[in-house]
């Protein structure tokens, strides 16, 4: 599965996929990321006949109608897009946008997503959003992580590409390891049996201790309930 991400911001990845899971994953080529800044498909400003660099290279301007905030612009986030459909050619793929009013994300979506698509396209915003001809033009599918707003779309990104690389084979090791293919409890324990905390003993609930796996599964199912 690879991974195409829209973002002005691609260092904030950096940290999370090149540890853990993911950046195993990464490095034993199960999965791969490619970044586009929308900012390097602006062209430098022409002054006096010549070109000269823009600087900050804007990819945000003011909302029509006004309004708080700022609004990404079309054209670098199109260009950058377009670069990475290019990539994408002759593939299964699907271009995703990030909006809180969009199709909530589970689990469900990141297994049917593995089983169609071999690339995907995340479109990461910033600000008050991006202009909304992005998504009409690109028919982009919305989708939400939660009722709540973030700051950008980098974030959501990270979550899609660590719940959906879950789903690949190999990834994880074991299938079990994927804790909605097994019965698992909101409460697990470790080491050491009696846990002492300012003169009060916490124990291991026994039946964890039995060695009975029937009762122990009964007891997660009824962990599940509560």
């Amino acid at each position: 599965m690879t991974f195409h991400v829209i973002t002005i911001f691609p260092d904030i990845f950096n940290s999370y996929l090149n540890e853990s899971i993911i950046g195993r994953a990464i490095k034993n080529k199960l999965v791969s990321i490619n970044f586009y800044n929308p900012r390097d498909f602006i062209k430098p400003a022409r002054r006096g006949g010549a070109q000269k660099d823009n600087g900050y290279r804007s990819v945000d301007d003011k909302p029509y109608g006004g309004g708080p905030g700022m609004v990404m612009r079309a054209e670098p986030m199109l260009k950058a897009i377009e670069k990475a459909v290019s990539k994408v050619k002759g593939k299964k793929f699907k271009i995703i946008l990030f909006s809180p009013s969009g199709k909530k994300f589970e689990t469900a979506y990141a297994k049917q997503t593995v089983k169609k698509y071999t690339d995907i396209i995340l479109i990461s915003g910033r600000y008050e959003g991006i202009d909304a001809r992005v998504q009409k033009i690109f028919k982009a599918e919305e989708i939400s992580i939660g009722d709540y707003v973030l700051t950008g779309g980098e974030l959501p990104a990270m979550v899609l590409i660590d719940s959906i690389s879950r789903q690949i084979k190999g990834v994880l090791g074991k299938y079990e390891s994927l804790e909605e293919e097994r019965i698992s409890s909101s409460e697990v324990y470790t080491r050491p049996e009696v846990l002492k905390y300012k003169n009060k003993n916490y124990i291991v609930p026994k039946v964890l201790l039995s060695g009975n796996h029937v009762k122990i599964e009964e007891w997660r199912r009824g962990q599940n309930k509560i």
